[in-house]
C-alpha cells in the first residue's frame, strides 16, 4: 500500500468519526473554561479521605497525639478545595443552560456542598468503624482490625460507598457514580450509590457482589462474593424503554446472613434474621426466621460410596 492510500484511508476514517450522525449521542460539547470531572483528582480525594476517617493506616503521615489535630486541619483544607472543585464540575456537566456561566452559577453551591460533606465525616466514620467491627467478628480468619482495615476489599467497596451515598444525598451529580466505580474496578464488588444500607455490615471474599440501586438492606447483615440483588424485570412505558425510578431491587432486613452466589431478584423482602444459602435464586418474600437451601433429590445421596 502506497503511502497516498494510506493517506486516503486515514483520511476517510477521520471523516467518518467526525461526522455528526455518529458522535451524536457520545459526544459531550464542552465549554472553554468549564472543569470537567477528573479520575485522577477523584482518587487523589479518595485516598485523602481515607487518611482522614483511618489516621495513621494510609498515607505517609507519622501521626503522634499532639499533632493529629494539625495534620487533620491540613487535609480538611486540601479536601475541601478537591472536592468543591471536582463538585463543581459534576454540576457544569450536568447543567442543561448552556447561555448561563455555568461557574459564576454553580462555584458557591459547590463550596457549600463541599462543606456539608466534610460535615458528615465524623458520622461516615462511626458507620466505618461499626463495618470494621462486624467484619473481624463475622471473619474467623482476621486476624485484628488493623488487618481488615487494611487488606479487605469489602471494607475500600463499603468506604466508596458511603462517601458516594452521602454526596448523592446531597445532590451532587455524577461524582457518586464515579466513586463506586472506582471501588467495582478494584475489588469486583458493585454498588450503586443510591442503595440504601445499614450499620454494621460485611461483605465476606466480595467478589462479583452486586447491589442494585433500589435495594435496602438493614442493620448487621453479611453476604458473601457473588451475591446479586437484583431487577427481575424492567417495566416499560409506552415507547417501550425501561421505566426509571421505581423500587425494583430486594429489602434486605437486619441480621440477614447471604451466603456466595445467592441471586435475589425483584421488590422483594428477605425477613430479619433468616439464612439464604449459597447459589438459590429468589423472586419471593422470605419470612423472618428463615433457612433457604437448595434442596436434592430424594434419591440423591451426600456420598457416593467412594468416602468423598
Amino acid at each position: 500500500m502506497t503511502s497516498r492510500e494510506i493517506d486516503n484511508k486515514i483520511s476517510k476514517t477521520i471523516e467518518r468519526l467526525s461526522d455528526p450522525d455518529s458522535i451524536n449521542i457520545v459526544c459531550h460539547e464542552h465549554k472553554l473554561g468549564e472543569p470537567l470531572p477528573s479520575r485522577v483528582k477523584l482518587r487523589t480525594i479518595i485516598e485523602m479521605v481515607r487518611e482522614i476517617l483511618f489516621p495513621g493506616y494510609f498515607g505517609n503521615t507519622s501521626l503522634r497525639p499532639n499533632t493529629t489535630r494539625h495534620y487533620m486541619g491540613v487535609y480538611i483544607d486540601e479536601l475541601f478545595e478537591l472536592l468543591s472543585e471536582e463538585i463543581l464540575a459534576g454540576m457544569c456537566f450536568e447543567c442543561k443552560d448552556k447561555k448561563s456561566n455555568k461557574l459564576k452559577t454553580h462555584t458557591k453551591m459547590a463550596q457549600l456542598t463541599a462543606t456539608e460533606f466534610i460535615e458528615s465525616l465524623p458520622e461516615i466514620r462511626r458507620k466505618l468503624v461499626l463495618d470494621v467491627n462486624a467484619t473481624y467478628l463475622n471473619d474467623p480468619a482476621a486476624r485484628n482490625l488493623g488487618e481488615v482495615i487494611f487488606c479487605y476489599p469489602g471494607i475500600r467497596a463499603i468506604t466508596n460507598y458511603r462517601l458516594a451515598h452521602m454526596l448523592l444525598k446531597l445532590k451532587v451529580p455524577l461524582i457518586p457514580r464515579f466513586l463506586t466505580e472506582m471501588a467495582h474496578s478494584e475489588t469486583g464488588i458493585d454498588i450503586h450509590p443510591r442503595a440504601e444500607i445499614g450499620e454494621s455490615f460485611t461483605i465476606d471474599h466480595g467478589t462479583g457482589v452486586v447491589i442494585g440501586s433500589t435495594s435496602i438492606i438493614g442493620n448487621d447483615v453479611k453476604i458473601y462474593q457473588g451475591v446479586t440483588l437484583g431487577a427481575k424485570s424492567f417495566p416499560l412505558d409506552e415507547n417501550g424503554n425501561p421505566i426509571k425510578g421505581i423500587p425494583r431491587h430486594p429489602i434486605v432486613e437486619d441480621n440477614v446472613v447471604i451466603y456466595s452466589g445467592a441471586t435475589i431478584l425483584g421488590r422483594i423482602t428477605i425477613g430479619k434474621d433468616s439464612v439464604i444459602g449459597g447459589n438459590v435464586w429468589i423472586t419471593r418474600d422470605v419470612p423472618a426466621k428463615s433457612r433457604i437451601i437448595q434442596s436434592f433429590p430424594k434419591e440423591q445421596s451426600f456420598f457416593n460410596g467412594t468416602g468423598i
